[in-house]
């Protein structure tokens, strides 16, 4: 009877040890693709946070026409680095044993925008303390910032929480204006993203600006390397698909945008979906507001993971 009841627990134990098993894969798995992320997260607690974030763009962008090109670049910058986790924003901290990430040949000099993630943090701060994390800062932003620009809009997943340290080794390996193709798919594969969320995601050098230094033809006579030239000759400062239209007249600024149709595996890989944005405006939107939700669901700290930061340049001292 004992050897009966021991053979009849056997098949059940290991039911309930494979379902465990299955469960924690499955959420380990899903912790590195925006699980534990939700558009109304901030819901109940912080209910006014995008009209927050984008009242202050609204004012930054006055003043200056650069600020949305910038922070949709530092989201960017932000989640091919340790994923989505505000590591970009923080500053040289010796006492916490943190090195920037902005001083790295990718970001040094031309990475912007921090004073307005500050006045944005300053503003979620003053009226829902604690809540609102600068890693959903810098992807609402991001957003908020291609909508105002005349780009599309889509559901923002909310809920990340910021890191507590930087990885200079990786924002060493941020993809280069001089990468060519394969460099580039490798990078954006290694994130699980493919040809059509590369092609996509560069689409937002529609607009903006970059430093002659690295264009494909430098910088002319008696202009410095840190000379600004329009991403987009004919709307710099609009969101829209010319950027494509100016790949297939070979007029793209960097030459990591160029590659998408002059490489030798451009052919076969990136070059028709070039072209397809070029002829469809609705199809490079909804393609570009998919992408941006797949790179902001890049490895997001939730739950007890990582902390909500006071200071988006800092991280929070621990109590003794």
């Amino acid at each position: 009877m004992a050897h009966s009841s021991r053979s009849s627990l056997a098949p059940r134990c290991s039911f309930l040890l494979t379902a465990a098993l299955l469960v924690l894969l499955l959420s380990h798995g899903a912790h590195g693709h925006g699980a534990g992320l939700s558009s109304s997260f901030y819901d109940g607690s912080c209910p006014g946070t995008r009209d927050i974030v984008r009242r202050v763009i609204q004012d930054a962008r006055v003043a200056d026409a650069r600020i949305p090109a910038s922070l949709i670049r530092l989201h960017f910058h932000d989640c091919f680095v340790n994923g989505c986790d505000g590591s970009l924003l923080l500053d040289d901290d010796p006492q916490a044993a943190i090195m920037t990430e902005k001083n790295v040949p990718a970001n040094d000099k031309s990475a912007r925008g921090f004073g307005v993630v500050d006045g944005i943090k300053r503003a979620l701060e003053n009226t829902c303390p604690g809540v609102v994390s600068c890693a959903d800062i810098l992807a609402l932003a991001a957003e908020i910032s291609v909508e105002l620009a005349g780009g599309p809009s889509w559901t923002v997943p909310l809920g990340r929480r910021d890191g507590t340290t930087t990885n200079i080794e990786s924002a060493n390996n941020l993809p280069s204006p001089f990468d060519p193709l394969e460099t580039l798919q490798e990078k954006f594969r290694n994130l699980g993203l493919d040809d059509t969320d590369l092609v996509a995601l560069q689409g937002a050098h529609t607009f903006g600006r970059a430093q002659c230094q690295f264009t494909q033809r430098n910088c002319t006579a008696g202009q410095s390397e840190g000379a600004l030239v329009n991403l987009d000759g004919v709307t710099p400062d609009m969101f829209d698909n010319k950027y494509y239209g100016n790949l297939l007249r070979g007029r793209a600024q960097l030459p990591s945008d160029q590659v998408m149709l002059s490489d030798p595996v451009a052919a076969r890989t990136t070059a028709p979906i070039v072209r397809r944005f070029s002829g469809n405006q609705k199809d490079f939107s909804r393609n570009f507001a998919a992408s941006m939700v797949k790179m902001g669901n890049i490895s997001p700290l939730t739950g007890r993971d990582g902390e909500i930061r006071k200071n988006c340049r800092r991280v929070n001292k621990k109590p003794y």
